[in-house]
C-alpha cells in the first residue's frame, strides 16, 4: 500500500529570534527522525517568525534568514522537511523550502498575498506563479502558504488536477473566536473537492495584538478528520497517511475526467519533481492515538487570552507584571488571565482606593488577591488628590466639580502604576475592555496607562462570561461572586455607575458589534430592534474616541475584527451618519 508518515511541527516561533527558531527546528526535525517521519512540515515564515513587518526592509534581515535556512538543510539528512522563509530572488517571496536529505529541491512562493484585516502582505513580498508537484516515495505532493488554500480553484486545485496527493499547506493564521470551526469546513470542503488529503500546519503563539492557535489539522479525501493539533500549545502531529485510499477514491470520482477552465485562465506553471519514485518498504513502529481537543468556545477564548498575555510579557523580556485591582470585574479577570499565564509569584496587584471607592470593592480586591496567591500592595490616593484640588483651586475656581476632577484620580492611580514599574522592571497591563475602547470610556494617562491590554478585544458582557467560565474550571468562587454580581462603576464620584455615562452593556455591545465589526450603518442597526437615540449615541462616542484608541496599549484579538491592525480609521474626519 502506498503510505506516508507525515509530521507537523506546531512551533511557537519569535519574531527576529534566529538562532532560536533555527534551533527549534532542528530539535523538531531530531524528534521526527527518531519517529521515522518521512515528511515534516513546519509553520509559515517558521525561520523569521511571522509577521515580520517592515523588518522584512532590512537587508540584514533577510540575509540572516537565508544562512538559518542553510543550517537547518544541513541538519535534515535522513527525512524531507518543508519549512517557511523568505526567498530573496529579484525581489523576496514568502517561501517554502522543499529539503530532501540535506539538499534543496525546491522552493513555493506563495500566490496569494492577503492584504485585508491583520494582513498587508502586498506591501513586501512579490506573489509566486508557480504551482510545483513533488514525487516523494512515490506519493505526489503539492506545497502551498496559508492564503493559497482558502481560494476554492486555487494553488491546491492545479496541484490536485496535476497528480497530487497530498496537499500540505503551511501557515500562519491568527485566532479569533469561531476560526477553527470555519477553518476545518473549508479545509474538509477542499479536500473533498479535490479528492486529496489536505495536511494544514498552523503556527502557535503570541505576536504583539496576533495570537496563532495552533490547531493544525489532517483531513482526507472524503473531508474527514484525522488528525488534529493541540490549541494553544506546541506540538508535534504524526499521523501515517493511507495515500492508496486517494487512488481508490478518484477512479469513482467523474470530476477528475474534465479540464478545469478556472485553472487554465489563471496561467500558473505546474511543474513536477520526482525525489523518490520507490515507496517506503522499511515497516515503521506504530503511532499512539491522539485524542482529538475539543475546548468550548469559552475556554477557546480564555486559552487565547493567556496564550497572548504569557508571549508578549516573556517574548519582550519582562519578568513580572502589575496591574491595578479596583475590584471590579476587568481588574480581576485581567489578574486571572496574569496568574494562568505566568504563575502567581510573577503577578502583582496595586490597591489604590480613594475617598470614592466603597468598602465593599476595597475587601472584593483583598479577597481576590488572596484566592489567586498574588502580592497585594495597598497605596492610598487620598493624600494625592488632595494636592491636586488644592494646586487647581485657583484655574478651576468658578467651575463645577466634573470629569476633570474624576480623570485626576485615574491619571494619580496610572502614575503610581508607572512609577512601580520603572521602580522594579515590572510590565503593568492595563485593564479596560473592547466596550470601553469602543465608547471612550477610559482614561488617557490614567487607566489607559501600561504596556500591554489584556482583555482589550474582549467585550464587556464577555468578560463576565469568561470570569463565571473561569470559576467553573476551577471549581470554586476564584474571582468573588460580589464582583460579579456587582453594578460595574469607576467609582470616581459619588455614588457612580457605568450606566450613568453608557447605555446598559447587554445593549451596547451588540450595537458596538454590528457597528465596529460589521460596518453597519445607524438605519440598519435600528432596523435589527435598537432604539434610534442609543444607536446614534453610541456611534458618536465610537467615533469621537479615535484618538484614544490610537494611545493605547495594544492588546490580544480575540473577535473577528479588533481595534488597530484590523480596523484603521483616521482620528481626524468630518464623515459621520449622524
Amino acid at each position: 500500500m502506498k503510505r506516508l508518515r507525515l509530521g507537523m511541527a506546531q512551533v511557537n516561533t519569535v519574531v527576529g529570534d534566529f538562532d532560536g527558531n533555527t534551533q527549534k527546528i532542528l530539535g523538531v526535525i531530531n524528534q521526527a527522525r527518531s519517529l521515522e517521519v518521512d515528511l515534516l512540515t513546519f509553520p509559515e515564515l517558521a525561520i523569521c517568525g511571522y509577521p515580520p513587518e517592515d523588518l522584512l526592509l532590512k537587508p540584514q534581515f533577510i540575509e540572516q534568514n537565508s544562512r538559518c535556512l542553510s543550517r537547518v538543510v544541513d541538519g535534515s539528512s535522513g527525512l524531507a522537511v518543508v519549512v517557511g522563509f523568505i526567498d530573496a530572488r529579484e525581489d523576496i517571496y514568502d517561501a517554502a523550502a522543499v529539503i530532501h536529505d540535506g539538499k534543496v529541491v525546491g522552493v513555493y512562493h506563495k500566490v496569494y498575498l492577503p492584504n485585508y484585516g491583520v494582513f498587508d502582505e502586498n506591501r513586501y513580498f512579490r506573489a509566486g506563479s508557480e504551482c510545483p508537484v513533488y514525487v516523494l516515495y512515490g506519493v505526489a505532493i503539492g506545497v502551498s502558504i496559508c492564503e493559497d488554500i482558502w481560494y476554492e480553484a486555487g494553488p491546491a486545485t492545479a496541484q490536485a488536477h496535476s497528480g497530487a496527493e497530498v496537499i500540505v499547506n503551511i501557515s500562519a493564521s491568527p485566532y479569533h473566536f469561531g476560526k477553527g470551526d470555519w477553518r476545518e469546513r473549508m479545509l474538509a470542503t477542499r479536500a473533498s473537492d479535490n479528492v486529496a488529503i489536505f495536511a494544514y500546519n498552523n503556527l502557535v503563539g503570541g505576536q504583539d495584538e496576533l495570537v496563532f492557535d495552533g490547531n493544525s489539522m489532517v483531513v482526507d479525501e472524503k473531508g474527514r478528520l484525522v488528525a488534529r493539533g493541540k490549541q494553544f500549545e506546541e506540538d508535534l502531529i504524526v499521523a501515517d497517511l493511507d495515500v492508496e485510499s486517494v487512488f481508490r477514491t478518484r477512479l469513482h470520482d467523474p470530476r477528475w475526467r474534465k479540464e478545469t477552465p478556472l485553472l487554465q485562465e489563471q496561467g500558473w506553471r505546474v511543474s513536477k519533481t520526482v525525489i523518490s519514485e520507490a515507496p517506503a518498504e522499511r515497516p515503521k513502529p506504530l503511532l499512539p492515538e491522539r485524542p482529538l481537543q475539543v475546548r468550548p468556545p469559552l475556554g477557546e477564548v480564555y486559552d487565547a487570552l493567556v496564550l497572548g498575555t504569557r508571549d508578549y510579557v516573556r517574548k519582550n523580556g519582562f519578568d513580572r507584571v502589575l496591574i491595578g485591582l479596583s475590584g471590579g470585574i476587568d481588574s480581576s479577570l485581567v489578574a486571572a488571565i496574569a496568574v494562568d499565564a505566568l504563575g502567581s509569584p510573577k503577578v502583582v496587584g496595586a490597591a489604590m482606593p480613594s475617598r470614592y471607592s466603597s468598602a465593599g470593592s476595597i475587601s472584593d480586591a483583598e479577597l481576590l488577591a488572596q484566592n489567586l496567591g498574588i502580592k497585594l500592595v495597598t497605596i492610598p490616593i487620598e493624600k494625592a488628590f488632595k494636592a491636586y484640588l488644592d494646586m487647581l483651586a485657583e484655574p478651576f475656581a468658578g467651575t463645577e466639580p466634573d470629569v476633570a476632577e474624576e480623570n485626576i484620580q485615574a491619571r494619580i492611580r496610572g502614575n503610581i502604576l508607572m512609577a512601580l514599574s520603572n521602580k522594579f522592571g515590572w510590565l503593568v497591563l492595563t485593564t479596560g475592555n473592547k466596550s470601553e475602547m469602543a465608547t471612550g470610556y477610559a482614561t488617557l494617562y490614567g487607566d489607559m496607562a501600561g504596556g500591554f491590554a489584556v482583555v482589550k478585544d474582549v467585550p464587556k458582557t464577555m468578560v463576565y462570561e469568561l470570569a463565571k467560565y473561569r470559576n467553573s474550571v476551577a471549581g470554586r468562587e476564584l474571582i468573588p461572586s460580589t464582583v460579579i454580581e456587582k453594578q460595574p462603576s469607576a467609582e470616581l464620584r459619588p455614588e457612580q455607575k457605568d450606566i450613568d455615562t453608557l447605555p446598559p452593556y447587554e445593549l451596547l455591545d451588540p450595537i458596538l458589534t454590528a457597528y465596529v465589526e460589521e460596518d453597519k450603518s445607524i438605519e440598519q442597526i435600528v432596523a435589527m430592534g435598537f432604539d434610534e437615540e442609543e444607536v446614534k449615541r453610541a456611534a458618536r462616542l465610537v467615533d469621537r474616541s479615535e484618538y484614544k484608541r490610537r494611545q493605547a496599549p495594544p492588546g490580544t484579538k480575540i473577535t473577528p475584527r479588533a481595534f488597530g491592525r484590523d480596523r484603521r480609521l483616521p482620528i481626524t474626519s468630518r464623515f459621520t451618519e449622524l
